[in-house]
C-alpha cells in the first residue's frame, strides 16, 4: 500500500509546480504548436511526476517532469498522424504585430520538422539544454541529438528564408 501523502511533501510539491510550471507550458507549446494541447500535456505531467514525488530527486524535479512531458508527446504522435501544415495561414509581414506573428511563425516551422529533430531543437534550444543533457532526456545518443539538430536548424534556416525571413 502507498504511503500517504505528507503536509511537508505537497508543501515541496506545490512549490515545485509553482516554479517549474511556465518552463513546462512553454516547452509544450513549443513541441506541439496547440495551447490546449500543451496544457493537457503539462497537467498529465505533473499528476505522473506528483505519483512519482517520493521517488524524484530533490534538485532533478524539473528534469524528470520534462522528461515525462516529452514521452507524453512521443506517445500522443505515435497515436496520431500529424496535422499538414502546409495549409496553415502565414502571417503578413508589414503588419504592426511582427514579433507576435515571428513567434507564430516559429511554432509553425517547428511543426513542419520530424518529430526528434524538433524535440532536440525545443531542448537545446529553447530550454538550452546541453547536448548531453538533451540526450539523457530523450534518451539518445549525444551524436543523435548532435544530428537532429544539425539537420532542423538547416531545415528551419531554409523554411525561414523561404518564408520572408531575410528581412
Amino acid at each position: 500500500m502507498a504511503a500517504s501523502p505528507t503536509p511537508s511533501r505537497d508543501a515541496e510539491y506545490v512549490e515545485f509546480v509553482r516554479v517549474a510550471s511556465g518552463s513546462l507550458t512553454r516547452t509544450a507549446y513549443l513541441l506541439t504548436g496547440d495551447r490546449e494541447l500543451a496544457s493537457d500535456l503539462v497537467q498529465e505531467a505533473l499528476v505522473r511526476t506528483y505519483l512519482a514525488w517520493r521517488r524524484v530527486r530533490h534538485g532533478e524535479a524539473t528534469a524528470y517532469a520534462r522528461r515525462v512531458l516529452v514521452n507524453l508527446n512521443i506517445d500522443r504522435w505515435r497515436r496520431r498522424p500529424p496535422v499538414p501544415t502546409e495549409l496553415a495561414d502565414r502571417p503578413d509581414p508589414g503588419d504592426g504585430h511582427g514579433r507576435s506573428d515571428d513567434r507564430d511563425e516559429v511554432v509553425r516551422m517547428l511543426a513542419t520538422l520530424p518529430e526528434q529533430q524538433r524535440r532536440v531543437i525545443v531542448l537545446r534550444y529553447f530550454e538550452d539544454l546541453t547536448e548531453a543533457d538533451t540526450a539523457h532526456q530523450l534518451g539518445i545518443s549525444v551524436g543523435a541529438v548532435k544530428s537532429a539538430a544539425s539537420r532542423g536548424l538547416a531545415t528551419l534556416r531554409t523554411r525561414y528564408a523561404s518564408v520572408g525571413g531575410e528581412r
